[in-house]
C-alpha cells in the first residue's frame, strides 16, 4: 500500500510541476504576441479560444488565453432591453481566471493555449 501511495503522490508531483512549466512558456509566448488579437465578436476582449477536450465541462463556458498568458473562461451576454440605446453599452463581456483547475486540465488547456498562440506567431512571421 505505500508503494502505491508514493507512486500516486510522485505522479502528482511531476503532473504539478510539468503546469508550473507550462505555465511559464504560455506568459512568455503571449508576451510576444502583440497586439494580441480580438476574440470574434467581442467589442472589449482580446483572447484566443481554447479548444482543447478538458476545456468541455457543462460547468465551464468558453475558456481563452488572454494576453497575460493565463486561462479564463469568457462569458458574453447582450442586453436587448428597450431601455439600452447604445449597442456597445448593452454588451458585457466577463472574464473569470480559471484558478482552481486540476494540474492535468491545466496541462491539456495551457498546451492548447500555446500551441494557438504559436500558430499566431507563426503567421504573422510568414
Amino acid at each position: 500500500m505505500n508503494d502505491a501511495m508514493t507512486r500516486k503522490n510522485q505522479a502528482d508531483m511531476i503532473l504539478d510541476r510539468s503546469a508550473m512549466q507550462l505555465r511559464e512558456l504560455l506568459h512568455e509566448a503571449a508576451g510576444e504576441l502583440r497586439p494580441f488579437p480580438p476574440f470574434p465578436g467581442a467589442f472589449f476582449t482580446n483572447a484566443i479560444e481554447i479548444e482543447a477536450e478538458a476545456s468541455d465541462s457543462p460547468e465551464r463556458g468558453c475558456v481563452v488565453v488572454c494576453e497575460d498568458g493565463e486561462l479564463y473562461e469568457l462569458k458574453m451576454h447582450i442586453d436587448f432591453s428597450e431601455d439600452v440605446e447604445d449597442p456597445v453599452s448593452a454588451r458585457d463581456e466577463t472574464l473569470t481566471k480559471l484558478d482552481e483547475l486540476h494540474p492535468r486540465d491545466y496541462l491539456a488547456l495551457a498546451y492548447d493555449a500555446l500551441t494557438r498562440i504559436t500558430e499566431e506567431l507563426m503567421e504573422r512571421s510568414a
